[in-house]
């Protein structure tokens, strides 16, 4: 899942890197919630066995009414920050902020690797993220099975579990979990709007099990007004 929509300026128009949800923010988290525990509301997902969520508090907000509604612990976790800002950001007018995101959309490839002055690179985020997942998934009774992307699983793994994090962690986990090569614009491709839901499930193929694609920024949970990137 996709944090809600976060207050990324103040009344005075200044940057934060780490914000708060607005309250249309905390509506679409009350309604995730209630979608995420609802059994009958497709697709379904089922009993939770573990919850986890990014440590930023746009995510740790949308997480709260989620682990109310399962009556569970969410389990915080580092490497599921997203894409981190340049710290003198904070505070920084808009306009400078928007000023630099538009240069990086003119580079080329080589360029967006590199990402923001100041910042994580997108390489660094690619490689923090992935070797969480993987480590993640280890822990649970998954792992690799050959480079073309199928994946054993042990019978006592976890049967479902649930990641509340943030558009460019989400998309890097889908396109890494797909077996797709690793693009410095991963959240340009797999597109996730705020409190919406990327779904996959492991089927069994070959002998083992491939990562299955179910669903990617499903929202039928919000009101179409209610409905923001």
């Amino acid at each position: 899942m996709r944090h809600g929509e976060p207050a990324w300026t103040t009344a005075e128009g200044l940057g934060r890197n780490d914000p708060g949800l607005t309250e249309r923010g905390q509506a679409q988290a009350r309604m995730l919630a209630t979608r995420i525990a609802d059994p009958d509301v497709e697709p379904a997902l089922g009993p939770v066995d573990r919850l986890l969520v990014s440590p930023a508090v746009r995510a740790q907000e949308t997480a709260t009414p989620i682990a109310d509604a399962l009556d569970m612990k969410a389990e915080t976790l580092d490497w599921l920050w997203e894409l981190r800002n340049p710290p003198a950001w904070e505070g920084a007018p808009v306009e400078v902020i928007q000023e630099a995101f538009n240069e990086i959309k003119g580079r080329d490839r080589a360029g967006w690797w590199r990402g923001l002055h100041g910042g994580e690179s997108p390489r660094d985020f690619h490689q923090r993220v992935t070797r969480g997942l993987r480590s993640l998934l280890a822990d649970a009774g998954m792992r690799p099975a050959s480079e073309e992307g199928l994946w054993l699983v042990e019978e006592d793994a976890p049967q479902r579990i649930v990641l509340v994090a943030h558009g460019g962690t989400n998309s890097t986990i889908v396109a890494h979990l797909l077996g797709v090569p690793p693009e410095p614009w991963e959240w340009e491709r797999f597109t996730m709007g705020h409190a919406s839901v990327a779904l996959l499930v492991t089927a069994p193929l070959a002998g083992a099990h491939l990562w299955s694609l179910r669903a990617l920024g499903d929202a039928g949970h919000l009101p179409i007004h209610d409905r923001t990137r």
